[in-house]
Order: structure tokens, then sequence, then C-alpha cells
């Protein structure tokens, strides 16, 4: 490749990475005309992938579009460890059975956005189960406790005495093996997974083959613009969900988080995204913009008719609904993971008491995200962001956190 071309080609890389490791290396391999193998894996730790799972997928489509060869690592034999990145306390494993219940799913959806013909399916079972427990003995000993301890997580368990079971130091071990393994050449992942990813990197160096270079991606913040997305917070959304729901979410988020969603998931063009910020600068309402960009989601997991249906649903729930365009927005802390919606009627503002909140649900003149709630008893998870409206004219776009 020249080095206009090289150019142009790390500027796609770049677009809404945290890091890239080590650069040069990057050229050198994109210089000497190489097909990369772009890795990025995955624990099957539930059945469904959500749009904080495809920042990792559209980048590697990104690369697959640049000539590249993906390879979708299904994690069905590290799922059995567990995960410890970001954890303070031992993730429960998983058996085998459910990992590769899971799996099925996973290459159900990935192919909504890799190319088929450019993507490799692997497990990392696959040569993991042959290592053997004399070949993970070895691999063990190829770093120490000390090593280890300088995860930041594991660090901070230590220090706090909270216990580490030996088997979660196998999990960054394995991750990197997983690199040896398959020869990759660029390993993607989230930027807590850092110290994985370089494991990689020292494992293929220790075995002889040139390093992997690492892309860490963002990690995508969930609904409530706080939290990572996560199924288990509640505050994600879905690429099997149906099109009126992957819609209805994506215009529920607030005006803010709307460019980060953009940047990390569009495959519109940069000049494209500058254009709707310069639009929206000059007084253009944002909704416009976060309506394009629903359509586009909805689009991509459920085709183009579906979108124009979700839009259609959108405007007879929402804004024949008479929906204000500006609206209060509200963060309110949730008491054991839930809120019921009396108290966050009267937290929100909504209603002067929880007794008034009763008494307007009621009278049916309680709405969320524009369907009429009757049970009084009804309670909002943590990670939500929804639309709550109270009769006619109060509304307020309210957070659980």
């Amino acid at each position: 490749m020249i080095d206009s071309e090289i150019q142009e080609t790390l500027r796609i890389i770049r677009r809404g990475c945290d890091e890239l490791i080590v650069e040069q290396e990057l050229v050198d391999k994109l210089r000497a005309g190489k097909r990369l193998r772009v890795k990025a894996g995955f624990d099957p730790t539930a059945p469904d992938l959500h749009l904080g799972h495809t920042v990792l997928l559209n980048k590697m489509r990104q690369l697959q579009d640049l000539g590249h060869h993906a390879l979708f690592l299904i994690g069905d034999f590290t799922g059995m460890i567990g995960d410890p990145t970001g954890k303070n306390a031992t993730r429960p494993a998983l058996t085998r059975e459910q990992v590769l219940e899971n799996s099925k799913s996973y290459t159900d959806q990935v192919f909504k956005i890799l190319k088929p013909e450019q993507t490799e399916v692997v497990f990392n079972s696959t040569w993991m189960d042959k290592l053997g427990a004399a070949g993970m003995v070895k691999l063990a000993a190829s770093h120490t406790v000390a090593r280890m301890l300088e995860r930041d997580d594991f660090h901070k368990r230590y220090k706090g005495n909270q216990p580490i079971a030996i088997h979660e130091f196998l999990y960054p071990l394995v991750q990197g093996y997983d690199s040896v393994a398959l020869h990759a050449d660029l390993e993607l992942g989230g930027t807590d997974q850092k110290f994985n990813l370089l494991m990689g990197r020292e494992l293929q160096k220790q075995h002889g083959q040139a390093p992997q270079c690492v892309l860490t991606m963002p990690l995508l913040e969930g609904l409530d613009g706080v939290n990572k997305m996560s199924k288990s917070l509640g505050n994600y959304i879905g690429i099997t969900e149906a099109p009126s729901e992957i819609f209805g979410k994506i215009m529920s988020v607030s005006d803010e988080l709307m460019w980060r969603y953009i940047e990390l998931l569009s495959f519109e063009s940069l000049e494209t995204i500058d254009g709707w910020r310069e639009q929206i600068n000059a007084g253009a309402n944002p909704r416009d913009t976060k309506v394009h960009f629903a359509q586009e989601i909805v689009a991509r997991f459920h085709g183009t008719a579906a979108a124009v249906q979700a839009l259609n649903d959108f405007e007879a729930r929402f804004r024949q609904g008479a929906i204000p365009d500006v609206m209060p927005e509200v963060s309110l802390q949730a008491d054991n993971g839930s809120l019921s919606i009396t108290q966050v009627l009267k937290q929100a503002g909504l209603t002067a008491s929880t007794s008034d909140a009763m008494r307007m649900i009621e009278q049916g003149g309680v709405k969320v995200d524009g369907d009429k709630i009757s049970d009084k008893t009804w309670v909002l998870s943590a990670g939500k962001c929804v639309v709550v409206q109270v009769g006619k004219r109060k509304f307020a776009r309210v957070t659980i956190a």
C-alpha cells in the first residue's frame, strides 16, 4: 500500500477508538500488503447481543470493508471460567450447556453486521481442550502472581481483602493464548480489556510470533447515560428486540448521549455527522437527527421496511399525542435496583405526593413511553430511561440510576 492509502486506512481504523497499540507495527503490516487476521472475542454469557456488543462488530465490519479477515471468537472455554474484568467479586462460571446454547444465538445474530464470506467463527475450546492439564500448567508458568495483580480490578480486590479465585488468573492467560492459536494480527476489545489484549502480545512473542496490534474501543453507556450497557442493569438495546422497541429506546436517550451513540454505532461518514452537528448548532431540532439514526439502526437489524414502520408507530404514539420536543430531564436513584411508579412521579415533580400519584394512576392519567399505567405497584428498574407523562401537560424524561 502507498502512504496515502495507509493514512486513509488508519483514519478509518482510528474512528471512535480509544487507543491503537502499536501504530507503527500496524503500518508495517499494512505496508507489506498483509491481509490482517482481526480477532475479537465474545463470551456467550447471555443469549442475545446488544448495541454495546456491536461497537466491536462495527469496527470489524469496517476492517472487512478494507479487505481484512474477521475472527469472531466465541469464548466457550473462557465463558466457563467467567471474565473477572471490572468485577469486585468472583463471577459465576457458566455450564458448558449454557455456553453452547448462548453460542447458537450469537452465530445467528453476528452476520447482521459481519460479512459471512470474510468471517471465521471460532471457539476457543477447540485448542484449549487439546492443551490439557500439562499445557495449562505450562501456560500458567508464563506469568507471576505479581504481574496479574497489576490488573486494576485484581489489585483493588486484593487491597480490599476481597477473594480472588485461582482460576480467575487463568482468564487473561487463555485470552492471550487464543491470539497465539489464531495467529492474530490485530485484536479488538473494550478499554476494560487492555490487560488481556496486551497479554496476547506477550504470549505471541514467547511463541515466536509477530505480536498482534491492539485496538481498544470505548465502552458504550446504556440508556441511563452512566453505566456500561448491560442486560443485567436493564439499560440495554438488544439487536433482536422488536423494531418499535429499538426505535423508541433510541429516541429516549438524551441529546448529549445521542452523539456518543452516533459516533460508535452509525455507519454514516464523519463528514455527514459533522454536518448534523452544524445544523443543530444553527438551530435545527436534535430530534430529526435522532430519528435518522434510529431508522439506520432498525434497518440494520430488521430491514428498511421495518424502520419505516417503526417511525410511523413512534409518530402515532408520541408526536400525535403531543409529546413536547423539550421536557425536564430527571435522574432518580433506585432503591434495591428499582423504584415504584408512585415514587417516580413524586420525586420527578410530576405529582405533589404519592397519594396524588396513586389517584392519577387510578384515573388513567399516567403514561410511560406512551403506554398507560394502571398498576399502582408497577416499578422501573435501574438503568431505564423513559418518558413519563401525567395528564396532558406534565412530562419528564426520567433516568433511573
